[in-house]
């Protein structure tokens, strides 16, 4: 900041002329067929353009960086991979013996993608390797359960499971889920979050390395150092894109012996993006709703027409049913003509004489807990809320979902919130209130959601929309973040870094020869030193 431009172009180009001719790390063939650049070359013509040209995703500069970066993240999640994949694992095999107690207690079969889920995670889990599996799944479609037939055969092979979420609320509804059929099967559940404290964390705490408890289900204060485990085999993370790979190995570290851990995600994740940040792990995917599970009539109405909807909402109220009205922001502080919650809450307590709750992000967790009981039990008929509801509530009974200024909110977010409702045999309904005019990219956000519910579909619009940065709101996740590659423009270029990364690891796995000294090289050039840590560390 401050500093003249004559300045720093007088100082990119004494830097540039620093850098030094390096090995090459780049098969030759490649470099050939694609008319590329060498890497000096290249960042030359990055820094000093001749023409707009240079600039452009397709320039042969640009993709030959772009390669470079893309290979430097495939290299280092394929050495992490064969490295976890190296370990010994622990055979664990289950009779099925708790899995077919647990779920006779469920009031719905299985459907047959969670039932191929549960058998390729059983058959990770029964193999002599460790297991490192991502399980995706759409909006509703039962990830839950499989996950919980997973911890089931650990604590039948007589070990202990761990199970966590990113949010507290997120953690108590799985819980809520998953006690009955644990019940069922007579294993040994517990939670812990931030909220756990003094006497009776303690006594969660002493249980856990005691071997009392069975499942333990937390948020991130498993990763505190007092908790220990008598015997960890599996760590299940359900984590919304928050749980990058550092916390995936700092978890397995919980356990004595070696740890299987499965990732479950929240929302689809486009196939580009998977690649790029979870490349180290095997992929299993739910595609089908449980069966009972109506369509969402999914509706666009100007905010104009805000009155009708107040009609309309009263008249289903009347008849028994529940709705969820999501705002944007909590208070008027944040100088903004977004519809403020509380304000929200008030005008409808108003207009549809009835009870109406309110949930936001800056209330105390039993405070949170209590509002939404009030929903659960109907005690209240509409709930006001923040997106706090996002992921992981579950009320069946509740069937209409209105969100306020719908163009604010992103694909994943608004298909989110459209997935807390649908879950009961009632038909549902979202109404995405807009204001007017739209922008280009918002009315092509909300006319997809109008016309799929398949969240794979969305998840792919939403990238090209968006770009993954935004997307995976990468600052806060953990998750990858290019700077040179653009993966919606440089997606063919990903799998063929993939492909050639596969290739290095099982020729050269410990980047031994000429070409993986460069390699070596080009990973510390992208910051990609863990994994040259972890082949120094065998």
């Amino acid at each position: 900041e401050g500093l003249p431009l004559k300045s720093l172009s007088k100082a990119v180009r004494g830097a540039l002329e620093k850098v030094p001719e390096m090995a090459e790390w780049l098969d030759k063939p490649l470099l050939r067929a694609r008319v590329w650049p060498s890497f000096r070359a290249a960042i030359f013509a990055a820094h000093a353009p001749e023409s707009p040209a240079d600039l452009s995703p397709e320039s042969p500069a640009r993709m030959r960086l772009a390669y470079d970066e893309l290979l430097a993240n495939q290299l280092a999640l394929a050495l992490i991979r064969a490295r976890m994949r190296g370990q010994k694992g622990r055979v664990l095999k289950s009779t099925d013996a708790f899995k077919a107690k647990a779920f006779a207690a469920l009031p719905f079969a299985l459907t047959v993608s969670q039932q191929q889920a549960i058998a390729e995670i059983e058959a990770d889990m029964a193999s002599s390797s460790r297991m490192l599996r991502l399980l995706q799944g759409d909006v509703g479609s039962g990830k839950t359960v499989v996950a919980m037939a997973a911890l089931l055969t650990v604590v039948e092979c007589g070990a202990q499971g761990a199970l966590m979420a990113p949010t507290e609320i997120l953690a108590r509804q799985h819980m809520a889920t998953l006690e009955p059929l644990a019940r069922a099967a007579g294993v040994r559940m517990a939670i812990l979050t931030g909220r756990e404290k003094g006497v009776a964390r303690e006594q969660t705490l002493k249980a856990l390395e005691g071997g009392l408890i069975d499942i333990l289900v937390g948020t991130h204060a498993l990763f505190s150092e007092d908790v220990s485990f008598r015997d960890l085999a599996l760590a299940v993370v359900d984590e919304q894109h928050r749980f990058g790979v550092h916390h995936r190995m700092k978890l397995q570290g919980k356990g004595d012996k070696p740890v299987d851990v499965l990732v479950m995600t929240a929302t689809p994740i486009p196939r580009t993006l998977a690649l790029t940040a979870y490349g180290d792990m095997e992929v299993s995917r739910l595609t089908e709703r449980p069966a009972g599970r109506k369509p969402i009539y999914t509706r666009l109405l100007s905010a104009e027409r805000i009155d009708e909807v107040i009609v309309h909402l009263r008249q289903a109220i009347a008849r028994g049913a529940r709705a969820y009205w999501v705002c944007p922001l909590v208070e008027e502080s944040e100088k903004s003509d977004l519809a403020a919650a509380e304000d929200r809450a008030a005008m409808l307590r108003q207009a549809l004489h009835a009870p109406v709750g309110l949930i936001h992000g800056r209330m105390k967790g039993p405070e949170r807990d209590a509002a939404m009981a009030k929903f659960k039990s109907g005690e209240t008929k509409v709930l006001v809320a923040t997106t706090v509801i996002e992921v992981g509530v579950d009320v069946p009974e509740a069937s209409i979902m209105v969100v306020e200024h719908a163009e604010r909110f992103g694909l994943a977010q608004l298909h989110q919130l459209r997935g807390r409702v649908g879950r009961g045999s009632t038909k549902s309904t979202c109404l995405l209130i807009y204001q007017p005019p739209l922008g280009d990219t918002a009315k092509a956000r909300l006319k997809t959601l109008r016309e799929t519910e398949d969240g794979f579909v969305i998840a792919e619009e939403d990238l090209r929309l968006r770009g993954p940065g935004e997307l995976l709101g990468v600052r806060q996740s953990g998750m990858e973040e290019f700077r040179l590659a653009d993966l919606a423009a440089h997606a063919e270029l990903l799998t063929t870094a993939r492909d050639d990364a596969k290739l290095i690891v099982s020729t050269d796995p410990e980047l031994m020869s000429p070409r993986g000294e460069a390699l070596r090289l080009l990973l510390y050039l992208f910051e990609r030193e863990e994994a040259v840590r972890l082949l120094r560390a065998g």
